[in-house]
């Protein structure tokens, strides 16, 4: 069933309706579509690579978008909240996140969101959290924005030899751009404020 929804998506890639196709995706993967728009967004800035910034624009307004209706969802419909979550094989995963959020604030959006965790886990967890509105916009924002341009901006350079990669290593390409950040926010927990109890 995945596959098939992913031969769908890199089909519409190379129809005349790709550009709206590709902030229909980047909407609804926000909120429980199962297919990243990376797979999309990929081979659509192979096609004219001169359209690439255009094309990570697109993903970012429709990706926050989207995390908007994921959140509204968490917030104000949490019985349909869980259930999507436990869709996604996360239906216990509202008390990690809730002590995620406790701990780091924040920074779990920006980190989870720039990586293929499925964002819709980010967005209908920080509404069922009641994670502050405009934080959470202004986080993803930069986050969906950091993923997308850059994800565009490889290809644009690199061309069709990095598409097999950016498919099969994302996880990993991520990993290792937020690491630092990790680094970072660890230290400045424990170097600042050195409290708060376990979750």
């Amino acid at each position: 069933m995945l596959r098939r929804l992913y031969d769908w998506v890199m089909g519409l890639a190379a129809s005349r309706h790709a550009p709206s196709a590709l902030f229909a995706i980047s909407f609804a993967e926000s909120s429980f579509f199962p297919v990243p728009p990376d797979v999309m967004l990929a081979p659509m800035v192979l096609a004219r690579p001169e359209k690439a910034w255009r094309y990570a624009g697109i993903c970012t307004l429709a990706s926050v978008l989207g995390g908007m209706l994921g959140y509204a969802i968490g917030y104000f419909l949490q019985d349909a909240a869980l259930w999507l979550m436990s869709l996604s094989g996360h239906a216990s995963g509202l008390a990690d996140f809730r002590c995620w959020y406790d701990k780091w604030g924040v920074w779990v959006i920006l980190i989870k969101g720039a990586t293929p965790i499925p964002y819709k886990l980010v967005t209908i967890a920080s509404g069922l959290a009641q994670f502050a509105f405009p934080v959470f916009v202004a986080a993803s924002v930069v986050t969906r924005g950091a993923r997308f341009f850059l994800v565009a901006g490889v290809v644009k350079k690199f061309g069709p030899t990095m598409l097999p990669i950016i498919e099969r290593r994302l996880a990993l390409v991520a990993g290792l751009a937020v690491g630092l950040v990790v680094i970072g926010l660890v230290a400045s927990h424990y170097l600042g404020s050195g409290s708060g109890g376990a979750c």
